[in-house]
């Protein structure tokens, strides 16, 4: 019995450690997902939305406007009856019947008073409380609304809250011994509420038997018209009263006010309102949910895309892997294809800088040791003619130095000048005709001509003209002819085409020399490539083609080389020079 009773405390512990653990992830998880700043920011604004929308319903509805319009008619209605069963009530005797002698006078005199302008205006039937009482206890006790009977001139005769009539004693309900005075947030909340709920409604005030007529409507129906008014108590809740008139034989007897008790309205307003509360309430759950799910795809989304971004600041050897979004069509989906886009180009420059520096590394590194040696061997040379051969060495190596290190500085600056400069319009033809001129003009030993032709395909437009930049894509035409010139035999011909398509211009460039051979199809455009062999060493950068093919992907378009050939009439093909093809897009 003993060991029962001692396992039970340990049991316990471990219940409650279980279930505190539980919260606590709840709380993590919930802190995780719901509480960073996008998500905060959704939730907060579609609530604060939903509740704009409650708010001005609660306060702006029509429904209290409509109830109370309601609540005055149906008083209207239940007055005039009453009204007709009063009048009906005071019955006509001799010992109540009063006769104003003044009236009689005016009477005979011809004049008329009053609505009653048939003869009865003078005679007076008064209402009879003791006839009345019991009339209207039966009348207006089932419907919960106040009534009171005043005379014409403003005298209540009864109330139906007491029953009371001249000579008897007034008698009020009063509040219980153990009342408590309300507090300070309950007249606070009374305050707002009566702010709230009053509007521009009057405030109403209890008056006194004698004061009827201070009452709008009591007076307004003393003069045979009926009245109603709108009104809110001290705690703020609304009072519709309805004044009518009491007629017998078209004299007012007096004035039936019909007034509904404190807080009638209010309490249907209240649960109306409540209701409403209710679906605000469950709206307002739902909307949270939603938020938090479409909080979700963004925020989570955009927390792993920004993760990522940092991985990559921080890891710059390695490459670092951006999340694929780019199956959602939205701007998450447009935001991770960006991202990706931007990586990969940023790696990719990383690396061509990386083997940019290694090739420039090493293509000094050959005429610095071949100059370095003619520099030590110099002072141990015998000979003029040792010494002489030594110094054109140097200044062989020199100049290939001197070249190396501006085309070098050219490709290297070349990325950024086209990013920094804007596109324009560049018309294709005059610049062929002008770098092909230039080419004509300058005297060279080889012998070669450049000849320019213009070439149109069916449907396309008439000009030549493409967005880029004009300097960059003239030194494209000049690096291709200069190439093809060094290639071509003396007396050949470099042809230079250039043909309008529909998506853009091509230009072609052909010389007459050996061609290509097909290995180096695909290496003539790599950097510091060269393969010369009617050239002597060291004469040519091997950076022209290859910044070529970088203006002109820079530009969007393509750059290849191939060989043209014609059939030898053996079945076989004959190599008749080389062809270097480009390729811009319209822009």
């Amino acid at each position: 019995m003993t060991s029962e009773t001692e396992k039970l405390p340990t049991k316990q512990p471990r219940a409650v450690s279980r279930v505190l653990a539980a919260l606590r992830r709840a709380r993590r998880f919930v802190a995780f997902k719901s509480f960073s700043s996008l998500t905060q920011r959704i939730v907060l604004l579609n609530l604060a939305g939903l509740c704009a929308l409650v708010s001005g319903i609660l306060y702006l509805s029509e429904f209290r406007a409509g109830l109370i319009d309601a609540r005055i008619q149906s008083l209207l209605v239940q007055g005039e009856i009453i009204a007709a069963a009063i009048a009906g009530s005071a019955q006509v005797e001799t010992n109540a019947i009063t006769i104003d002698p003044e009236r009689l006078l005016e009477l005979q005199a011809g004049e008329s008073y009053g609505p009653a302008d048939e003869g009865f205006s003078p005679l007076e039937f008064p209402i009879n409380p003791e006839r009345v009482a019991p009339v209207l206890r039966r009348l207006v006790g089932p419907t919960g609304t106040r009534a009171r009977i005043y005379d014409r001139d403003g005298i209540m005769l009864l109330d139906s809250r007491s029953l009371y009539s001249r000579g008897e004693i007034l008698r009020f309900d009063l509040p219980p011994p153990t009342h408590v005075p309300p507090g300070l947030l309950e007249r606070a909340w009374r305050a707002v509420h009566r702010w709230i709920g009053r509007g521009d409604l009057p405030l109403y005030k209890e008056l006194g038997p004698q004061s009827g007529r201070d009452y709008p409507e009591v007076a307004s129906a003393a003069m045979g018209q009926k009245a109603s008014e709108v009104r809110v108590d001290d705690r703020g809740r609304i009072v519709v009263s309805v004044a009518v008139p009491i007629q017998r034989f078209r004299a007012i007897l007096g004035v039936l006010l019909l007034s509904t008790q404190g807080g009638e309205i209010d309490q249907a307003v209240e649960a109306e309102r409540f209701v409403i509360v209710r679906v605000f309430l469950v709206a307002a759950v739902v909307m949270v949910l939603l938020s938090i799910l479409l909080a979700g795809t963004i925020a989570d989304p955009v927390r792993k895309l920004a993760d990522a971004a940092e991985r990559v600041r921080r890891r710059i050897k390695t490459r670092v892997e951006i999340p694929d979004f780019t199956a959602r069509a939205d701007e998450i989906g447009h935001l991770s294809g960006a991202l990706r886009d931007m990586t990969s180009a940023l790696y990719n420059r990383m690396e061509a800088i990386e083997s940019f520096a290694a090739d420039v590394a090493h293509e000094l590194k050959n005429p610095l040791t071949s100059l370095r040696s003619a520099v030590e061997t110099l002072p141990l040379a015998k000979s003029d003619t040792s010494r002489a051969r030594l110094l054109d060495v140097i200044q062989h190596d020199v100049k290939r130095l001197d070249r190396l290190i501006s085309d070098i500085s050219d490709a290297s600056r070349l990325d950024a000048e086209l990013q920094r400069q804007e596109a324009a319009s560049v018309d294709i033809k005059q610049l062929l005709e002008m770098v092909v001129g230039m080419a004509q003009d300058v005297r060279r030993d080889d012998g070669v001509r450049v000849a320019l032709a213009f070439e149109r395909q069916p449907g396309a437009p008439q000009d030549f003209t493409i967005a880029g930049h004009a300097s960059r894509l003239g030194q494209v035409v000049d690096n291709l002819v200069s190439n093809a010139r060094s290639f071509s035999p003396e007396g050949g011909t470099v042809t230079v085409t250039c043909r309008r398509l529909k998506t853009g211009v091509e230009i072609i460039v052909d010389d007459v020399g050996p061609g290509i051979q097909p290995d180096a199809l695909g290496r003539i455009f790599e950097r510091f490539y060269t393969d010369r062999p009617h050239q002597g060493f060291g004469q040519n950068s091997g950076l022209g083609l290859s910044i070529s093919r970088q203006i002109v992907e820079a530009h969007g378009g393509k750059i290849w080389a191939e060989n043209r050939v014609e059939p030898d009439g053996e079945g076989g093909e004959t190599v008749r020079g080389a062809r270097l093809v480009v390729q811009l897009p319209h822009g």
